[in-house]
């Protein structure tokens, strides 16, 4: 059994992070051949495995797809349609079938020969026109059924290309990845928001006053303690260089953060703001903490998080993925008191990726809930990188909430985690700017306004208890 366990350990560690390959100008390359989409991952070979039935049980019943392929040499290419995949045994008509291939830097479309059928819908891997079939015979490699081949459903000619042209000959798969295409809704200016949102410098200046001002309930608590927990990448450490960016009238990075495939945060810090380069510290400290995985044995774990929710974990702690903190017997013996505390839990989650997040990551952000419901902590949703997910939304943030698909994506989140809409909050975090923007700010200190809101409550409900005859 021990073997056992050990040996499942090992598979869980070896699993890769399920990321995209193609880069963030690709993306929008290939979402310009398509319309207003938003490409979301569904299965990635060298992460899934290049058999059909992983394949199948990822992508079957997902609407369109589009298919990217990387071959050794460096090529680029795939394939779009724009019906389920099903496993029906039947030819599949798709008039908006069609190949592409990166040609200097740019998507080169190859549309189907409208008197053909598009693919064969079957249990193996997918194909085009019977001709390209991708992931061949459960191996990382490509297949050219070629035009002077006899091929009896009489589908050779569904697509005029050039295998030399489209992927340079070389037949040999690095990586496969099918991608959910999903159509964004246009918005008009005639649309009615779901929330209602001031984008003006008057409501950031009156934010900014409110946050200056706040004081907790509780006398002997005079910063508020936030606690950021998120998937490795999601923006927690972003979120706090966003806001002490604001408060210093200048962008600034005093976080580590980054995109890497594990967390840049190894440490448990504490951050307090202050109001301006020779201001006071703000009252309330922002605590990041070492990003949430699914492997077992990585990332940070339930039940450092339960020390830290109970104000047992110094500033500065480096996290050790595979072994627990041990608070010392002297702290240990005593409790916190309510000041060293958290008072409120952030769940800070990547629009771009909620589609994506797996079963496993999921349960884990399941187990944190319980643990901090436990201990009536108050907990909000920050949804991170709304411009990522929404064209429109990156072209005009105050397009947020006439968004129809950020409010599909708030609504997955609230499903996902068991939280209400109403404390899922979309904001934009400062990432590539050099200027701080007017409609960023006042996102990121409504989100912050309300976490202050939340800490209250918790802190009310504290006061409720203690005030109750013992």
């Amino acid at each position: 059994m021990q073997r056992k366990k050990m040996h499942q350990r090992l598979k869980n560690l070896s699993v890769a992070p399920q990321t995209s390959s193609i880069t963030e100008e690709q993306r929008k390359q290939l979402c310009a051949l398509l319309g207003d989409v938003e490409l979301s991952l569904l299965y990635k070979a060298s992460v899934h495995g290049y058999q059909d039935s992983a394949f199948h049980q990822r992508c079957d019943h997902q609407g369109p797809t589009l298919l990217v392929a990387y071959n050794h040499s460096g090529y680029i290419f795939g394939g779009y349609t724009s019906v389920d995949y099903t496993q029906c045994f039947q030819d599949i008509v798709d008039k908006e079938a069609f190949l592409f291939s990166f040609q200097g830097g740019v998507p080169v479309r190859i549309n189907i020969n409208s008197e053909f059928s598009a693919r064969y819908d079957d249990t193996g891997m997918p194909n085009f026109g019977e001709q390209l079939f991708f992931c061949y015979r459960n191996r990382p490699v490509v297949h050219h059924q070629g035009g002077d081949v006899f091929n009896y459903r009489a589908r050779v000619n569904a697509f005029n290309f050039s295998p030399a042209t489209l992927y340079g000959n070389d037949t040999n798969l690095r990586e496969c990845e099918v991608y959910k295409v999903e159509q964004i809704p246009q918005i008009s200016a005639k649309m009615t928001p779901w929330r209602n949102v001031l984008w003006t410098a008057k409501r950031r200046a009156e934010l900014m006053e409110m946050i200056r001002n706040y004081k907790p309930l509780v006398t002997s608590v005079s910063r508020v303690r936030i606690l950021m927990i998120g998937p490795v990448g999601a923006g927690k450490s972003s979120f706090f260089n966003s806001i002490n960016s604001i408060f210093m009238g200048r962008i600034t990075s005093k976080a580590m953060s980054g995109s890497a495939g594990t967390s840049l945060t190894t440490q448990f810090r504490t951050y307090p703001v202050k109001d301006g380069r020779e201001g006071k510290p703000l009252p309330f400290v922002l605590c990041d903490t070492m990003g949430l995985e699914e492997q077992t044995g990585a990332g940070l774990d339930i039940e450092d998080i339960s020390s830290i929710l109970q104000g047992h974990v110094p500033d500065r702690y480096k996290f050790n993925p595979t072994s627990v903190f041990q608070p010392e017997e002297q702290k240990a013996s005593r409790p916190a008191s309510l000041k060293e505390k958290i008072h409120c839990v952030v769940y800070v989650i990547d629009a771009t990726k909620i589609s994506l997040m797996s079963d496993k990551l999921q349960e884990k952000i399941a187990s944190v809930r319980r643990k901090v419901n436990s201990l009536g902590i108050a907990q909000i949703v920050l949804m991170t990188k709304v411009d990522e997910a929404c064209p429109q939304v990156e072209e005009n943030l105050q397009s947020l909430y006439l968004s129809s698909y950020i409010k599909s994506k708030v609504q997955e989140v609230s499903s996902r985690l068991g939280v209400p809409v109403s404390c899922v909050l979309p904001v934009k975090n400062y990432s590539q700017e050099l200027e701080l923007e007017l409609n960023c700010d006042v996102l990121l200190l409504t989100a912050l306004q309300q976490m202050l809101n939340f800490a209250d409550d918790y802190l009310d409900d504290v006061c409720s208890m203690e005030d109750k005859p013992k």
